[in-house]
């Protein structure tokens, strides 16, 4: 049985553990699939990356501005964790993991995922959403083991997303903070009209 959670965990925080820049105010984890993301014969595969945002990347910006909050406006320098432009042992351990859960088909993302409102309904291609819930653990139990208030001196939220904020990345990120961590920000993602 592949150890994929716990590979993927001290990874994450061997990363985050290197980051020394100051004002960091939030950590993105970018779960991110898309068609051109190709794998051991499969297309439309995740990718994770993680990366921050400090208070002099926005200096003007409100406490729930967009500029904030919105991973657009961010600097975007991801480290890649899992990823598809080459052979690299986290991905192998991924697919290992999709198939003890006995998942198949990765990448294939059904037609059917719109609602009669066109709100979409999915839970994006084969494999987007467990590892996604697998993140959303890990970002947990960094919170809770206060991994991340030790390394920065406080709480900071980890927002889990992808280039838009799906009801699934909102869900994921809410229990990837339980203990309010991302209040702030889950708050600027209502009155910005991302969520419900």
């Amino acid at each position: 049985m592949c150890d994929f959670k716990n590979a993927l965990k001290a990874k994450i925080k061997s990363v985050i553990d290197m980051w020394q820049e100051e004002g960091i105010y939030a950590i993105s984890f970018f779960v991110y699939s898309n068609e051109c993301y190709e794998y051991n014969g499969f297309s439309n595969v995740v990718n994770f990356a993680i990366s921050y945002n400090t208070e002099s990347d926005c200096p003007e910006a409100g406490e729930y501005d967009e500029e904030r909050w919105n991973y657009a406006f961010w600097r975007q320098d991801e480290v890649p964790i899992i990823y598809t432009d080459e052979k690299n042992p986290l991905t192998d351990l991924l697919f290992e993991w999709y198939k003890e859960c006995g998942l198949e088909n990765i990448g294939f993302e059904s037609e059917d995922v719109y609602d009669e409102n066109c709100n979409y309904i999915g839970k994006g291609p084969i494999g987007h959403y467990e590892l996604l819930s697998v993140v959303s653990e890990i970002a947990s139990e960094l919170q809770n083991e206060g991994f991340i208030s030790k390394k920065f001196g406080r709480k900071l939220p980890i927002i889990i997303h992808g280039l838009e904020y799906a009801w699934f990345d909102i869900e994921a990120t809410k229990r990837g903070n339980p203990n309010g961590e991302a209040d702030t920000f889950l708050k600027a993602c209502k009155e910005l009209g991302i969520s419900e």
